[in-house]
Formats: structure tokens, sequence, C-alpha cells
């Protein structure tokens, strides 16, 4: 079942893909684009229904992709409404009135709700507006009414025209030049409630600012022993009350699609109470606008409070966050996926054709795909169907594999304690007999916390006694391994860095001999690290010593953490999402700081080692000129051309630039000598100033991805771990030599795959840590063209698999 590459063993994991996934179409993303490729052609982009963070990102997206392509671009302002009333609101967009708005939240062009564009009249002369400016292709951002809405007009196009030549309010000439309109959506909503897209624009900062919240409020909760209910949005979708409860381990959440039975009342005061006589000083609650019990009967904050007021005589106070979460600052996610998808729509449009339906741009896994509209649309509408008959078991269902998943997960770690029957709350007395081990090896990285929780109770749950191991393979070979219990994790979920301790020696380093050695003495079953490169190579060490030394012939497993994100055989590694977050936040304070005063670049020098990860993501995501990076050679030919941008650029009024450099982008030059450089080529025009951000990179609290991601990685190797331990038992020892059994556990597009240690050796490039295959590098020329440079839509690395995977999304 899993020999092959990582893409095949994530294709074989889930043959069965839901007809949605069946007609996914693969994006444009690293193929060649011409510039000025279709001259002439105009496009209408307008956001409508509620706004949400990174919309401003694919606004600007559009226009610059339009733009890079020979379009006429126009905001169509304030949604349909706008569309309806003409006039100044149908306003040509160019390169300039899209610069400086990634970072801001809501949408710059307005959104309304329209009633007049529902009726026949309104669409007739919303036709006759965008026909005046020969508008007949349109990008709408916003939910599933909207783009409802988009398809009617798109379908009535015809008769309206028609209709306006007998009017005379068109002439048959204009008709026959704007006779098609190609539509294409993106779906803009923090409930991530649209069916065809793995997230919707938004989501992630909305849960950000959901886990900000239950963060602060947290400290004050344990301050005073007290109970909080929040109230967080989702009126149809409980995705947000969901995820952030698994992001921050609430007590009990309460959502639309999973009501609770009946006497939900009297088992949710038990539990509390449980857990207030385990030591817990306080509880998180957390309630869906939408949430009902199973008779349909709405759920309210308000009403859990004088529940738990009234029956336990707790002090419980009730937090309504509302819209706080459509508010803030996007996140690097959001502004990530806004720019993709904007892009895309734009390249979609230019192929369309009369024949092609109305699509939606989407994200399966982290590639960017097009889906026929209508067919997610409907499938949304199934959802709201199966909850009005009640039939919510179909409704988590039709939500997709990852919303299972998730809820299933949150059940299992929610769980005050082990069953009896299976392990005491201190792990001591447990029905089996094999230990689980579980060790951090490498920088810390946010997330590794998280991962560790996940791994201690989901192995408790199974009955298997786990141990922690401090500091890494100096703390395995000193033999330090101590048990550790159900509660002593119960808050670990938010914490950064490595509560266990970690180091950087590897293996080899500690002595292979030593290891084996306490591991044999530690008696220690299988084997979950949690780190770095590090703890990749020491996995790769002990692999090849395996037929040396017997007690290493035991299951192991890694799960990638690291901000770098180089480690192989992943796309994504814990800690690299906050970290990102953490450089975007700077990136904006320091463009700031140069708010009315004189023009200035900054130079900023990211970690990451030798992969630029970090340094492209963050440069896509803050709106960076460039970022040097060390898989993409540059020559001091490269940087004159940058110079020559950031001058011209400076002349035509911009009083800001970023150039974002990669710690080992190379040796010579270096971020001093490109600070130099730009100081020296634009005196009398701009200052340049360099900034090294270090180990603030590092520091911070997990951001909501990485404590998902971690979560369910971590499930998903107590699963493999034990699996492997029945199927390699022998007269009570377990004993594997299989390169099966010492694997890397990581995410491909959307599918968790577990890889051999030994195959992912032959396409790692030991010398500078980083990964043979880096899929973001498809990303680059878009950063590029997005910051107005003369480069071709085409990667210069790796390019993405195009065919559908399938699997749950582990990205969510």
């Amino acid at each position: 079942m899993e020999q092959g590459s990582p893409a095949k063993r994530a294709r074989m994991a889930n043959a069965n893909v839901d007809s949605v996934s069946n007609m996914m179409v693969p994006g444009k993303e690293g193929k060649p684009v011409t510039k000025n490729a279709y001259e002439g052609r105009c496009v209408g982009v307008f956001t409508s229904g509620g706004d949400s963070q990174g919309m401003n990102a694919a606004l600007r997206a559009v226009v610059r992709m339009g733009i890079y392509l020979g379009n006429k671009v126009y905001f169509i302002k304030e949604g349909y409404q706008g569309m309806v009333d003409g006039g100044d609101n149908i306003e040509e967009a160019t390169w300039a009135k899209v610069s400086g708005i990634m970072q801001l939240g809501g949408t710059v062009i307005g959104s309304a709700r329209c009633k007049d564009f529902r009726q026949h009249e309104g669409r007739l002369t919303a036709a006759q507006n965008l026909i005046e400016r020969n508008i007949t292709n349109l990008v709408v951002i916003g939910g599933d009414g909207s783009l409802t809405g988009a398809n009617l007009f798109r379908k009535e196009w015809s008769d309206l025209l028609e209709e306006l030549v007998k009017m005379e309010r068109i002439t048959r000439q204009n008709a026959t030049d704007c006779q098609h309109l190609n539509i294409v959506g993106m779906v803009g909503s923090i409930d991530n409630d649209f069916c065809g897209t793995d997230m919707t624009i938004g989501t992630d900062s909305a849960l950000h600012r959901i886990i900000e919240a239950v963060d602060a409020i947290s400290t004050t909760a344990q301050s005073h022993q007290r109970a909080f209910v929040l109230e967080v949005m989702g009126r149809h979708c409980g995705y947000l009350a969901l995820v952030g409860a698994m992001a921050c381990g609430a007590s009990h959440v309460f959502i639309p699609e999973h009501p609770p039975d009946d006497g939900w009342e009297d088992k949710l005061c038990d539990v509390l109470s449980k857990e207030r006589k385990l030591g817990q000083r306080l509880n998180i609650i957390i309630v869906a606008e939408g949430a009902v019990d199973i008779h349909g009967q709405p759920i309210t904050a308000t009403n859990v409070k004088m529940l738990i007021t009234e029956r336990l005589q707790y002090d419980t106070r009730v937090t309504v966050l509302g819209h706080v979460q459509r508010g803030g600052s996007p996140s690097a996610f959001d502004r990530i996926l806004g720019t993709r998808m904007g892009a895309e729509a734009v390249l979609a449009l230019m192929e369309a054709t009369p024949e092609t339906p109305a699509c939606v741009v989407s994200l399966d896994g982290n590639q960017a795909v097009r889906v026929p509209l209508m067919a997610c649309v409907e499938r949304t509408q199934n959802v709201a169907k199966a909850m009005d008959e009640k039939n919510f078991a179909k409704a988590v269902q039709l939500r997709g594999k990852s919303f299972v998943n998730n809820l299933e997960t949150y059940k299992q770690l929610a769980k005050l304690k082990p069953p009896k029957s299976v392990s005491d709350a201190n792990g001591l007395h447990c029905k089996e007999e094999f230990r689980l081990a579980v060790m951090n090896v490498g920088a810390p990285a946010c997330g590794m916390n998280s991962a560790v929780r996940a791994f201690v109770r989901m192995g408790m749950m199974h009955g298997y006694p786990v141990v922690k191991i401090l500091e890494g393979f100096e703390g395995l070979v000193d033999n330090q391994v101590k048990p550790i219990s159900w509660m002593e994790v119960h808050d670990w979920v938010s914490k950064g860095g490595s509560l266990i301790g970690t180091k950087r020696t590897t293996a080899k380093e500690a002595g292979i001999e030593k290891v084996a050695k306490a591991l044999k003495n530690n008696r220690i079953s299988a084997l979950l690290i949690i780190g770095g490169f590090e703890a990749y190579h020491s996995l790769v060490q002990l692999s090849e010593q395996r037929a040396m030394y017997p007690e290493l012939c035991i299951p192991m497993c890694i799960i990638p953490a690291t901000i770098s994100n180089n480690v192989p055989g992943t796309h994504f590694s814990l800690g690299s999402d906050t970290s990102l977050n953490e450089i975007v936040d700077i990136c904006d304070r320091i463009k700031q700081s140069a708010t009315g005063t004189k023009r200035r670049v900054f130079v900023i020098e990211t970690m990451g080692g030798y992969c630029g990860y970090l340094a492209t993501l963050a440069g896509l995501a803050g709106g960076a000129d460039t970022a040097h990076i060390f898989e993409e050679p540059f020559t001091i030919h490269d940087i004159e051309s940058d110079v020559e941008h950031m001058k011209n650029k400076m002349s035509g009024g911009v009083k800001r630039g970023l150039i974002l450099r990669n710690e080992y982008a190379n040796d010579n030059y270096t971020t001093d000598f490109i600070t130099q450089l730009y100081n020296e080529e634009g005196k009398g025009l701009f200052t340049c100033r360099k900034n090294v951000l270090g180990h603030m990179q590092q520091g911070g609290v997990p951001s909501p991805f990485d404590r998902n991601m971690a979560t369910k990685l971590a499930s998903k190797a107590v699963d493999k771990l034990i699996r492997q331990i029945h199927e390699n038992t022998k007269g009570g020892q377990v004993r594997t030599d299989s390169p099966e059994t010492i694997t890397l556990l990581g995410v491909i597009r959307r599918q968790a795959v577990f890889t051999p240690v030994q195959d992912l050796a032959k396409e790692t490039d030991f010398k500078h840590r980083i990964w043979n295959k880096q899929w973001w590098m498809v990303l680059r020329p878009l950063m590029r063209i997005m910051a107005h440079h003369e480069s071709v839509y085409e990667a210069q690395g790796i390019q993405l698999p195009s065919e559908d995977l399938g699997g749950e999304d582990w990205l969510v």
C-alpha cells in the first residue's frame, strides 16, 4: 500500500474522490503566460455580501495580473449596487491604486447588499453600465449568494442585450461586441462554508481573531477560576467554532451540524465539575451563533451561562466576539490565498469561451484550481437542506472529510481522561505494555507542544503508556525519560517553544550505540520525533544502523517542525506558518514606520538557512519588490535591475520599497552589501535601511494553522505506530527492519503521507539541508509580477502534480 513516491502514497490513501473534486481543473501556476497576451479586454472586479480579510489582496492581484496581461481593469464599487448605479461607482483601476492595501482588512471598494439587482430592471441597468465600458469579464468576490447572482446574470446576458437594443439603450454593434459575459468567482467568507474549496478567503484570519481572544481570556479566567462562554460567528456552519475549539483546547463546543443529544445540560455540567476537581482553573465553552439541540432549538451563549451559573454556581461570563472576527489585518495565509486566487481568476477569465461554465477559483491542498461554480453552490445548499431536515449526520458528511476528521479528533482530545478500561489519568497503569515515547529535536518551533499533547492523549486513549524524552537525544542517552500524564498536557496546545526541551544534537552526535542502549533500557517500543532537519537526519542515521543495533528495529516516525520548512517529504512543517505571520506583521510595522517620511527602502533578512520558503512567502504576503534566495541564483546584474526598478517606482510617487533576503542566499551579496548598494544608487531619491529579524521569528504563540496541523498529524502518527507495533510483535518483542517502519509524516498537497526516510534521503541536499523538490518555487514569478517587474509568469522551479490526490484537507 505504501510503495512509491509521496504523491503516489497520497493518491492511494483514498481513491474515492467526491464529485466536486472530480471536476477540478488545475490552474496556471507555474505555466508560461505571455505579457500583454490578452491586450484590449476589459475586466470588472467587485466584492459583494459580507466582507472578509484578504479581499484586498485578491483585488490587488486581479488588477495587477489584468494589467500584466494587457487588460483594462475596472473597480465596481459597493458590489452589485455599484453595478446598477453606474457612474463613478465603476472606476478604472491603476497599478498605484492598489498599492498598500494588502495589509488592510475589509474591502477598499466597498460591499453592499443590493435589492435592485434581484429585480429584472436592476440587472438590465447593470448590463447597460457594463456594456458602456466594454466590460464582458467579471470577477466576483463573495459568498454563495453573490456567486449565484452572477451566474444568473450570465445566463440572462443575451436576453438582456436584446432587450437593451430594442429599447435603444445600446446599439446593435454594442451588443455584438459584448455578446458573451464571462464570470469567475472567488469565495470571500470567514465561515468557510462553501463546498469546493479547502479554505475561503478570510477564514484563517477569523481563526486568528478567535484564538487571540481565547488566549487573552484564558489569563483572566485562570486568575479568578471563571468559566467563559464565547459566541463565535457561524449561523449555518460550525467550522470556526469547531476548529477554534480544537486550537485552544476548549472544554466544550456547540455547532449547528452536530447538535448534542437530550440531557446535554447534565453532561456539560458534569464535565465542567470534574475538570475543576482535577485542578483545572478555567473552562472555555465555544458556541457557534447557529448552534441548536437535536430538536432544532437554539443553544445560545446566554443559555449556557445561565445553566452553569444556576447548576454549578461558577462565576461565568459571556463574550460575544461578533464582528471582531471580520476585522483586523489579514493573516499571511489569507494574503497569499487572495493573491493566488486573484491572479488565477484573471487567467481563467481570459481562457473562458462561451461554452465554458462559470467557475470558482479554489484551493485544493496548496494548488490553485478551477471548479464549476454551480456544482459547488448545489453541494453547499445541500448542507443547509440536510440541517433543515434535521439530518445532521448527512450535513457533517457533506461538509467534507476534513470537517469529519476535525470533529472526531476534537471529541477524543476533549475528554476529561482516558477510559478506566484502558488507562489511568497518570498513564502509569495501562492496558498495553508497550511504551510510546516522544521527543523534540532541533530548534524550537511553534506547534511542537500541540503535537506532544495530541500524541500523549491519543496514545493513552488506545491504552498505551507514553513517556517524554527531555532535551532530545542528549536527554535520551542520559536517561532523562519520564512518564507524562493526561492532565500535564491539557493546556499545551497554545504554548510556544518546546516544553519538554529540545537540542540540535543528532543521533550520530549523541552516539548511535548509546541511543540504542537507552531505547532498550527504557523499554521504548515506538518513537515519535517532532523536529526539524536534525530530527530527519537522525532518523536517516538510525535507519542505516538497524542491521548493527537490533534495539533500533522499532517503529519510528518524525513530524517535521521547523520554521525553515526545509525538511524533505512535506510541503509544510510545524512552526513555519507562525513564523511567516510574525515576519509579515513585522514587515507591516516596518513599512508603516516610513509613513510621512522621505522615500525609503527596507532590506529585511529572514531565517531559513539555505531554504528560501520564508523569504518567498513573506515577500508574496508582504508585497515585497523582490526576495533573494539560495534556490534561485542571482547575479550583480539582477540586483542592478532591481535597483533600477526601485528608482522607477520611487520616481512614480511610491514612497516605500521592501527587499527580502534569505540569510544564506549568497555568500558575497550579503544583506549589508545590498543595503549599501541601494543607498549608493538611490542617492537623492531614497534611503535604505536594513533589518535582521533574528530569533523573533521563532517566538510567539502557535498560529491556528500550526496548532491544528500538529494535532491532526500527531493523531495520525499514533495510529500508525500502534498498528506497526501490532504487526511486528513476536514473543512479546517488537522487531522490524522494514523501511516502512521508520518514516516521515508529511503533508503532500492535502494528504497526510508516511514516507520512508531512506527514500527521502535520495532526494535530499544534505550539504544545504534542503529538499530537492520545493513546491513553493512556482509562486516566485507571481511575486515579481505583483511588484511590477518585467517577468514572465512561469515557474523556475518544481511544478505541483496536476492530478487530484484526494484525501483529507490537512492544511486547515
